[in-house]
C-alpha cells in the first residue's frame, strides 16, 4: 500500500461548501526556512502554532496545509465539542485519571470559546449538552455502563425514556437515552477556517501545500513539498493517520474513514418537529449512528466506516438514508443535500502517538475521533513540549498509542470485528 501524506476525498466537504467563499493562503513555492514546521491546519496544528508564536513571538513559524483550510479532515467532522472525556470505566483510579483530563478539557473548551468571541468567528457556536440513546440490548448495556461511569464521576445528566426522547428529538426510534450539558456543537468548517484566518501575522500558512517527505539534513529537517522545501530545526506532525509517510510510527496507526450526510432545511411541520433547537446526538454503542440538527433546521446523520481508502460515496448515502429514514420515516422518500467522508487516526488502545519521535521531530496522532478540543490541548501541549516548557504527563492522562499487527492481518482484524459489532448492535447502525 502506498504511503500516502494525506487524504483523497471523492466529494467535497458540506460544512464548506455552505460558507462564504475564501481566499487560501498561497502554497510554499521554493525554498525557505523556518525555526518550526507544523504540518497541518488542523486544530492540533493551529493550537501548536499558536502556543509557539506566544511562547517565542521572535521564531519563524510555517505551517503547511495540504489542502485548503476547512476542505480537510477538521472541516469534515459533526462539529462535537465535548467538555469532559469519554469513559466507561468507573474504577477509582480510572476516575482520578479522568477527573483531570475533565479539568483540562473544560479549560481547553473555555480557551477556544474566548478565541471565538474575540475573533468574531461566525461559526454558529451553541452551549448544546449532547444525547446519548440506544435501541437494542446491546446498546441499552453500553449506555447504563456510561450512566454508572458519570454517577461515579459526579458529572451531571438527565434519564430520558422514549417518550421523553421524542419530544426533545422528535423520534420514537429509541428505547432509552439521556441527556448531559457538557457539550458544545460548532459548524466546523466555519471554526477551523476563522482559526486559521485568524492567526498571528508572524505564522506562515501555506495551504495546498502537502509535505511530500521530510529528511534530516544535519541539525535541521528539510521538507520537500510539491512546488519547494523548507528547512526548519523542528517539525511537528500534527496531520493524524498521515503522520505516518513522515516519520510517525506504522505499527500504531491507522486511517480510519467515517461518513456524513445532511438533509437540506426541514420544511414545516417536520422542522418544528425535529429541529426547533439545535441538539446532537451520540450513539450508547460505538457503531450507532450520530445525529445532530443545525441552526438552519437540517438533519445530520454520521455513520459507517472503511478501512484506509473511502468507500464508494454512492453505496455508503444509500446506507446513511436508510438509517436515517428508519429513525425518520416521515421524511422518506429522503434526499441529502451534501454527503462526503473524511477520516480519523485510529489506535488500537484508542491512546494517542505524542511526543517526539526522533531529535526535533514531534508528533500528535491518533485522535480517535475524540475532536475539537481533546486535539486543541494535544496540539498546545506538543509545542511546550517541543520547546522544553513544563507539559502535563500525556501518557499518564491519555495512555501510549499500543502496537498493532500490519496488513493483511490488521485489515482482516478491523473487518472481523467491525462485522460482529455490526451484527451484535444492527439496529444502532
Amino acid at each position: 500500500m502506498p504511503r500516502l501524506t494525506h487524504p483523497s476525498h471523492q466529494r467535497t466537504c458540506g460544512w464548506n461548501d455552505w460558507l462564504a467563499e475564501r481566499k487560501p493562503h498561497p502554497p510554499l513555492r521554493g525554498e525557505a526556512v523556518a525555526d518550526v514546521v507544523v504540518i497541518g491546519a488542523g486544530y492540533t496544528g493551529i493550537s501548536a502554532a499558536m502556543t509557539w508564536q506566544r511562547e517565542r513571538p521572535q521564531d519563524r513559524i510555517k505551517i503547511l496545509e495540504a489542502d485548503v483550510v476547512g476542505e480537510g479532515s477538521p472541516g469534515r467532522n459533526s462539529g462535537f465539542m465535548l467538555e469532559v472525556a469519554l469513559a466507561n470505566d468507573a474504577r477509582p483510579e480510572e476516575l482520578a485519571r479522568m477527573a483531570k483530563l475533565n479539568a483540562l478539557s473544560r479549560q481547553t473548551m473555555a480557551t477556544l470559546r474566548e478565541r471565538v468571541e474575540r475573533q468574531g468567528i461566525d461559526c454558529q457556536l451553541r452551549h448544546s449538552g449532547t444525547y446519548r440513546a440506544a435501541r437494542s440490548d446491546v446498546g441499552r448495556r453500553s449506555l447504563r455502563q456510561y450512566r454508572n461511569f458519570l454517577e461515579a464521576a459526579g458529572l451531571s445528566y438527565q434519564p430520558l425514556d422514549g417518550e421523553q426522547l421524542e419530544a426533545r428529538i422528535g423520534t420514537r426510534y429509541y428505547q432509552e437515552g439521556l441527556y448531559s450539558p457538557d457539550c458544545y456543537l460548532v459548524q466546523p468548517a466555519a471554526l477551523i477556517t476563522g482559526l486559521a484566518d485568524s492567526l498571528d501575522e508572524a505564522i506562515e500558512l501555506h495551504e495546498r501545500t502537502p509535505a511530500t517527505g521530510i529528511v534530516a539534513d544535519g541539525k535541521d529537517w528539510r521538507i520537500t513539498t510539491p512546488e519547494g522545501e523548507v528547512r526548519a530545526t523542528r517539525v511537528i506532525l500534527a496531520n493524524n493517520a498521515f503522520s505516518r509517510a513522515l516519520g510517525a510510527d506504522r505499527a500504531r496507526l491507522t486511517a480510519i474513514y467515517t461518513y456524513a450526510a445532511v438533509t437540506p432545511p426541514l420544511a414545516s411541520p417536520h422542522r418544528e418537529r425535529i429541529a426547533a433547537e439545535t441538539w446532537g446526538l451520540l450513539p450508547a454503542h460505538r457503531l450507532g449512528c450520530t445525529l445532530r440538527t443545525t441552526s438552519d433546521g437540517r438533519l445530520m446523520i454520521r455513520s459507517r466506516y472503511s478501512y484506509e481508502r473511502e468507500a464508494d460515496n454512492a453505496r455508503i448515502e444509500a446506507k446513511l438514508r436508510a438509517s436515517l429514514e428508519a429513525r425518520y420515516p416521515e421524511l422518506a422518500p429522503l434526499h441529502f443535500d451534501k454527503m462526503w467522508g473524511g477520516t480519523t487516526g485510529f489506535t488500537h488502545n484508542g491512546a494517542p502517538l505524542w511526543g517526539e519521535i526522533q531529535p526535533g521531530l514531534y508528533v500528535s496522532a491518533g485522535c480517535n475521533g475524540g475532536g475539537i478540543v481533546k486535539g486543541t490541548y494535544l496540539g498546545d501541549a506538543l509545542a511546550r513540549h517541543a520547546m522544553g516548557l513544563p507539559v502535563e504527563d500525556i501518557a499518564s492522562l491519555f495512555g501510549t498509542a499500543s502496537w498493532m499487527p500490519p496488513d493483511p492481518v490488521r485489515r482482516l482484524g478491523f473487518y472481523l470485528t467491525s462485522e460482529i459489532e455490526r451484527r451484535k448492535a444492527q439496529s444502532e447502525t
